[in-house]
Order: C-alpha cells, then sequence, then structure tokens
C-alpha cells in the first residue's frame, strides 16, 4: 500500500469510516514479513478528562487489543497501565532515553502553565508536573501527537476563566505537533493519524496542523441535512429533522468528517440524532462556539468558511489573542 491508496481508503465513505478494519490487518502482515519491531508510543495524560482515552477504547473495528497486538508499542499509558509509582516512571524514562528519536508521543490533555493543577507523579518528593513531562518528551520524541480538543487548542481545559492557565501542546513546546482534535477526537482521526506518522511520516495539515484527511472539509458541506439548507427549511425544535442551522448549529465553521465517518460504530452522530453540532473540534472551543443554541450570522456558511477565508482568519486570530491572554509566546 502506498500514500494515495492510504488516504483514499481514510476518505471513502464506502468503507463507513471503517479505516482500522481495512488498514490493520495489512500493518499486522507487514511488520510480520519486515520483522520490524512495532512502533514505540508513549501516551502522557495532563489536563483533561480522558474522553480520548475513552473513545479509542470503545473502538469496535478494530478493538483496542488488536490496536496493541498489530500497530503499536505501547510502553507507557496510565488509563490503561498495570504498573504504578516509581516502576511506571522508570518505565517511562528509559523507554524515552532508549528509543530516542524514534517514539511517537501521544498527548491528551492540555498543559497548564500553573504547574500545580496537573501533577503526574512525585520525585524524590517534589511535584513533577504534566507541563515537565511533556516538556522533558517532548524533546525526544520523533513525532508528536495532540490527541483531543483539549491537547489541541487548550479546549475546555482552557476555558474561561482559565485558572490553570492551559494551553495547547503545540504552543507549550514551540515545535510541530499534529492535531487531532475532537471532543472527544474519534477512534478512526487518532488511529488514521496515527498509522499515517508510523507508515508515511507527516500527513498534509491545514492550517490548524490537523490531517486534511478528516478535517479537510466542513460538517456544513457533507451534511446529510444541506439540502434543507439550501432550500431554506430549517429545525424549529431540537429532535426536528430539518437543517439545525436556526438552532445553533455550528456545522459552517467546523472541520470534521462526522456526516459520513459517525460515531459509535460509525451508526449516528449529533445530526442524526437531531441535535446540532456544537463545533467541538475547532480552535477556541467552546468559548468560541458559544452559545451553542444560537445561529450563527447568515454570511458565515459553506462559501464563507472553506480554509484560508476571512472566518478562520478570524478564528485563528481569536486563538492567537487568547493565547497572548494566557501568556504563550508566538
Amino acid at each position: 500500500m502506498d500514500v494515495n491508496e492510504y488516504q483514499k481508503i481514510c476518505q471513502d465513505p464506502q468503507h463507513g469510516g471503517r479505516l482500522g478494519s481495512v488498514v490493520l490487518p495489512l500493518l499486522k502482515a507487514h511488520f510480520q514479513t519486515s520483522k520490524k519491531a512495532k512502533p514505540t508510543v508513549i501516551w502522557i495524560e495532563t489536563t483533561g478528562c480522558s474522553g480520548n482515552s475513552v473513545s479509542l477504547w470503545n473502538s469496535i473495528g478494530p478493538d483496542l487489543a488488536q490496536i496493541l497486538e498489530w500497530l503499536i508499542d505501547i510502553r507507557y499509558w496510565n488509563f490503561l497501565m498495570s504498573a504504578q509509582d516509581d516502576t511506571a516512571i522508570d518505565i517511562l524514562h528509559r523507554t524515552a532515553l532508549q528509543q530516542q528519536n524514534r517514539f511517537i508521543l501521544v498527548v491528551e490533555g492540555a498543559i497548564a502553565l500553573n504547574e500545580e493543577f496537573t501533577v503526574v507523579h512525585r520525585q524524590e518528593g517534589r511535584a513533577v508536573s504534566g507541563a515537565d513531562i511533556v516538556r522533558e518528551l517532548g524533546e525526544l520524541a520523533r513525532h508528536v501527537l495532540a490527541v483531543g480538543t483539549c491537547a489541541a487548542f487548550g479546549g475546555p481545559s482552557a476555558a474561561r476563566p482559565n485558572p490553570s492557565r492551559s494551553v495547547g501542546v503545540g504552543d507549550f513546546l514551540g515545535r510541530k505537533v499534529v492535531n487531532a482534535s475532537g471532543c472527544p477526537a474519534h477512534p478512526d482521526w487518532i488511529i488514521g493519524t496515527l498509522v499515517h506518522l508510523l507508515l508515511f511520516g507527516e500527513p498534509e495539515l491545514e492550517e490548524f496542523n490537523r490531517p486534511l484527511l478528516f478535517y479537510g472539509e466542513t460538517v456544513h458541506r457533507r451534511c446529510t441535512r444541506r439540502s434543507f439548507f439550501d432550500r431554506g427549511i430549517f429545525a424549529q425544535n431540537i429532535g426536528d429533522t430539518e437543517c439545525m442551522f436556526l438552532l445553533g448549529c455550528k456545522g459552517p465553521v467546523t472541520r470534521a468528517d462526522c456526516p459520513v465517518r459517525q460515531w459509535n460504530d460509525y451508526v449516528s452522530w449529533p445530526v442524526k440524532a437531531n441535535t446540532p453540532c456544537i463545533g467541538c473540534t475547532n480552535p477556541g472551543f467552546p468559548d468560541a462556539m458559544e452559545p451553542f443554541f444560537e445561529p450563527l450570522p447568515r454570511e458565515q456558511t459553506d462559501a464563507k468558511t472553506e480554509p484560508r477565508s476571512g472566518l478562520w482568519r478570524t478564528l485563528a486570530s481569536t486563538l492567537t489573542k487568547r493565547r497572548r491572554a494566557d501568556g504563550v509566546k508566538d
């Protein structure tokens, strides 16, 4: 499989979004044939709710056991591992040094600049923060993948008044970070981006460093209710089956492939369940997407929300202002 074939699989809705069930058997065969060791992954959770870990654990095609058996050698993941205390931390540091510039660092959760808000462990009586760990590992990793909107942009962890002064991983590290945003991120967005990093290196990214494979078009453009919007037929109440633009749907300003990939084993997604998109993949979420149930200005629809449009520049400007207010240097 070459990169073009892989990208076609990622974006083909005929697979029903079942990326893992198509790609992972090929990866299993690749590692068995080449005799290469599975790539090493270190997964660090800082601020956050473990929602992205839960999302990946809920993956069905493949399930988590298949991911761990066929795809990656996960050395540290507090959500899953049995090792504790110094034993776990020794494994973490030893792996990072032995696999320097070869391992992939996955970060879940924002980075709290007020470091007492996130303590990962204690060493010789000193609290070691999430910021400390991510700073150390970020200098040693081959790739850094920020999973979820908190890790990518700050997300709910950075919502006002943001007492922890939380920021996204890329802003904190000052190095290239690939973002797989979402609250939580879809399992396929995580697996698909990880596989691309493993086999082909960094995927083509949009201006917020998210893979175009999954974040290349707006929800509005691919929405199954788009025809209602074009005809001016709008839902009046939550639960109605028409276009939910007047009920605050943020699909016109949100890039993700939810309409074709769907969730919960690829059977549904918010609009199909008769509730508006709240823009959870976006920079500035949740603050910039509120109020959730009030409509966007009509001019902020499809023609105005494609990459590099005025609206996206405004979102980027808003994110920059928030970074500066939180003390992050550009």
